[in-house]
């Protein structure tokens, strides 16, 4: 499977997901460290994925989306944006509220 597919389902098979450098308890940028301390702050479940970790995804990540830098936050298969859209998000309260919904639709009991 190549890195876009992997990509993809990483990003539908996950309510919430932030490709970043390092991991969420040791990242390698302050940008990845802050945008995922919003993520922990919601209280709701997140993935992630190291970039520094993977170079296919490092090197195809930037064209899945067409957003160049990392981190990268995906919410409900959406990209969310990078750092500053996510903790204006957090600010506003609209990170959590994006979140909750996202992990709930995960949870929701199956008919």
């Amino acid at each position: 499977m190549d890195a876009l597919e992997r990509i993809k389902q990483q990003v539908e098979n996950n309510p919430v997901v932030i490709y970043m450098k390092g991991t969420p308890e040791a990242p390698r940028c302050g940008f990845s460290q802050r945008a995922s301390q919003a993520l922990a702050a919601t209280g709701q479940p997140f993935a992630y994925v190291n970039v520094l970790e993977d170079p296919e995804i490092f090197d195809s990540l930037p064209r899945y989306a067409d957003w160049p830098t990392f981190p990268q936050i995906y919410i409900d298969g959406e990209l969310v944006g990078g750092c500053d859209i996510t903790l204006e998000l957090y600010q506003s309260g609209e990170l959590q509220k994006l979140m909750e919904d996202a992990v709930g639709k995960t949870e929701a009991p199956s008919a």
